[in-house]
């Protein structure tokens, strides 16, 4: 099928040529001005030697940090990947589509529209969700898929599917095991969406391993999508019973909300967070000295000092408007060194089906292969496609992360 389409474009460039040859470009050299999709990765020469990369996940509304981090991030790291010619001949290409973090529909609608463009291999979805919503199709289709940050225990279900952040179950105990292995704080409350999968799935895990390392969770307030504006009953519940830390398994939006509350209810308490709070700092309109002493766990800082880091952070800041990059998109630049380093390991070319792509990276990468990346050294994966990496507790100070 891939063969036929490549004939196919070929044919019709001919006929294109004749008429707008001064028009004509690469495949993978135009990107769209409002940034919804895109194709981008420096695809020069041949067609038959590109492997097309393709991701989803939201560009527009309220989780779009989460989505325009991993965007940018995947498409510098596939610049990267063909400026440095460790693929030879073979040149990676992106594709990319806005998703909204909708599973019901936008979605599912994102990812056959990938499929239409050619995506041999997927980078995504970002958020839980809308990858619980296509991993059956990119199942049925033998697509390889690693997403960057889609962290239900669900999401890796199938045999193609695999993950570069830490699953939800691995978040919550994490969290709660550094919440008393540093006497952070004995009375605890939680405060989480009920609603989804990934605040869900870490709250639950999170209480079981509280209890069992003598943390007392004295207060559990649950909102659901349809009521995530008004947290005054959670807030005064925990400030009733004495909670003198919030834990907040849920997203940055949320989050800072919570924060703003808590300080008109004159409520103080700490705050911990995992992977969802990772952009609060940019919020529209947010205190951000209200995040001051925020802790949370994260795989990657931006002020890290070891050398991969400070190239990444000072490559995307000269990419993208002085950005300074998050977790996801060092999550997602991962993703695509990951599969760079399998394509060449497994001799891996462009003229194979995504099925073929599919069966040979899967096979490889929970067989023995690791991988030193921005957010892990060492990093394996198990047949699951779960990965083994070690978290790192961060706190916010001066208005930017830094190692606690």
């Amino acid at each position: 099928m891939k063969m036929i389409k490549k004939m196919l474009a070929l044919s019709l460039s001919a006929v294109m040529a004749a008429t707008c040859l001064a028009s004509c470009g690469d495949k993978g050299s135009s990107s769209t001005a409002d940034g919804a999709n895109s194709t981008a990765g420096g695809t020069e020469g041949d067609s038959s030697k590109v492997i097309t990369i393709g991701g989803s996940g939201p560009l527009t509304g309220g989780a779009a940090q989460y989505g325009v981090g991993v965007k940018n991030a995947v498409e510098l790291a596939v610049k990267d990947v063909n400026a440095s010619g460790e693929l030879g001949d073979i040149k990676l290409e992106v594709v990319f589509e806005d998703d909204e973090a909708d599973p019901a529909d936008k979605a599912v609608n994102a990812y056959n529209t990938l499929k239409d463009k050619g995506m041999d291999i997927m980078v995504g979805t970002v958020t839980t969700g809308s990858c619980l919503a296509v991993i059956d199709q990119t199942k049925a289709d033998n697509i390889f898929q690693i997403t960057p940050s889609a962290s239900a225990q669900d999401v890796i279900r199938n045999d193609n599917c695999f993950q570069v952040c830490f699953t939800d179950p691995n978040q919550g105990i994490a969290s709660a095991d550094y919440i008393a292995d540093n006497n952070v704080a004995k009375k605890v409350a939680i405060i989480y969406d009920s609603s989804d999968a990934y605040s869900s799935g870490i709250y639950n895990t999170f209480k079981s391993e509280a209890n069992t390392k003598g943390l007392e969770v004295v207060s559990e307030g649950a909102f659901t999508k349809d009521s995530k504006t008004d947290f005054s009953a959670q807030i005064a519940d925990a400030k009733n019973k004495g909670a003198e830390l919030v834990f907040l398994p849920i997203y940055y939006t949320e989050a800072s909300l919570i924060l703003s509350q808590c300080k008109s209810a004159d409520y103080a308490p700490k705050f911990f967070g995992c992977d969802g709070l990772d952009g609060i700092l940019a919020v529209e309109n947010f205190d951000k000295s209200l995040a001051e002493g925020v802790m949370l766990l994260t795989p990657f800082a931006a002020d890290a000092a070891d050398d991969a880091t400070q190239k990444f952070v000072t490559d995307y800041k000269a990419a993208y408007n002085n950005e300074t990059p998050n977790q996801f998109a060092a999550d997602a630049y991962d993703c695509v060194k990951i599969i760079a380093k399998l394509i060449k390991q497994e001799g891996i070319t462009a003229d194979m089906s995504a099925s073929d792509m599919c069966d040979k990276l899967k096979a490889a990468i929970s067989n023995g292969f690791s991988f030193d990346g921005l957010t892990g050294t060492g990093m394996t994966w198990s047949a699951e496609g779960a990965v083994s990496k070690a978290p790192k507790a961060v706190v916010i100070k001066d208005g930017s992360y830094a190692a606690l």
